[in-house]
């Protein structure tokens, strides 16, 4: 069985690309009108996936654009606090644009809803001269996600950043992260969802993400294996898809198949899961472990993120990864000593 391969001779690991926002979780169940008080945390599918790619111990940098307020601050100042490089993550230079912002509403425990606040943000501002290839040339992977490919200039910056790692052997990492809002339309977004995906080496998405993928081309398919077929042609030789609670199922160019394992939670909410899962499967594969163990890694991962208040603080150290998968293997895991230490 082979399986996607990483240039060990690169000095660096993984450089994220794209969005980030900020989330403010509420403090309290109930719908949005009665509640008094929220905890604000750092939100976006790439800059969750960095933050738990940091935490598993590897090197990651993110490579994007923030506001010059006080919330666009506290991303960067984030991230560089959980060992994420923001040395290219510069500020906008109109101070009027403002940081992507979602509020979360929780009515009871394990649901949630998101009402974004994202005309116009900051992330979208990166451009094709903020992306350096010398700075690409040094990672093992890039990743992005197709929240960036809904407009212009990051459209643009994103497509220029994939040649570059193509041509200097950066293996490409495409999360779909669909957000309806996004884009003019669905059309538009399968368009450019597709371009990506079959530039990438390896590809994260939910059934519904991969829908939109692949819109144009298998319309209606939902078989995530012949989904699976159609992307393996192209450039990718391994596709993730998630699915929840059912587990992952991994889809390699050799025809090969396999399957994640779920591990117990103690459920909060049901957001994080996806990032922290693909967060910790990177981590792993980029070291040279096996495709087997890093399923564990994301899986165990994914249920310790879910069984937290919030999205990025949630994500769990790699300690804590190997410590809670030692005790699920004992039939131990309510027993773990850690559950009270999920924010």
């Amino acid at each position: 069985m082979e399986h996607l391969q990483f240039d060990q001779s690169k000095p660096r690991d993984v450089l994220a690309m794209g969005r980030s926002g900020v989330d403010l979780f509420p403090d309290q169940f109930g719908p949005m009108n009665q509640v008094v008080s929220f905890t604000k945390y750092i939100g976006g599918s790439p800059a969750n996936t960095a933050v738990q790619m940091a935490k598993m111990g590897i090197d990651v940098a993110f490579l994007s654009k923030a506001s010059q307020d006080h919330f666009g601050q506290y991303v960067k100042y984030y991230l560089d606090s959980q060992g994420v490089d923001v040395s290219h993550m510069t500020d906008v230079d109109d101070p009027r644009i403002r940081h992507s912002l979602a509020v979360a509403e929780q009515p009871e425990k394990g649901s949630i809803n998101y009402f974004f606040y994202r005309t116009d943000p900051a992330d979208l501002h990166l451009s094709m001269e903020d992306v350096d290839e010398s700075f690409i040339a040094q990672f093992k992977a890039l990743l992005f996600s197709g929240a960036s490919l809904g407009t212009s200039p990051a459209r643009e910056a994103v497509l220029l950043a994939i040649e570059y790692a193509r041509r200097n052997n950066v293996r490409v990492i495409f999360d779909p992260d669909y957000r309806p809002s996004a884009w003019k339309s669905l059309d538009e977004a399968a368009l450019y969802c597709w371009m990506a995906a079959t530039k990438s080496d390896l590809i994260f998405g939910t059934r519904e993400e991969l829908d939109i993928v692949e819109r144009l081309y298998q319309p209606g398919n939902s078989d995530d294996a012949k989904t699976a077929r159609l992307l393996l042609q192209h450039a990718p030789s391994m596709v993730c898809i998630k699915r929840g609670e059912d587990g992952s199922n991994v889809y390699l160019k050799d025809g090969a198949v396999l399957h994640g394992d779920i591990y117990p939670a103690h459920l909060y909410k049901v957001l994080g899961a996806g990032d922290s899962f693909a967060g910790a499967f990177i981590s792993r594969i980029v070291q040279g472990s096996s495709v087997e163990e890093a399923l564990r890694y994301g899986a165990a991962s994914a249920s310790l993120t879910i069984s937290g208040k919030s999205c990025a603080a949630s994500m769990p150290t790699r300690p804590q990864v190997e410590e809670y998968m030692a005790y699920c293997h004992r039939g131990e895991a309510d027993a773990w000593p850690g559950w009270e230490t999920l924010q």
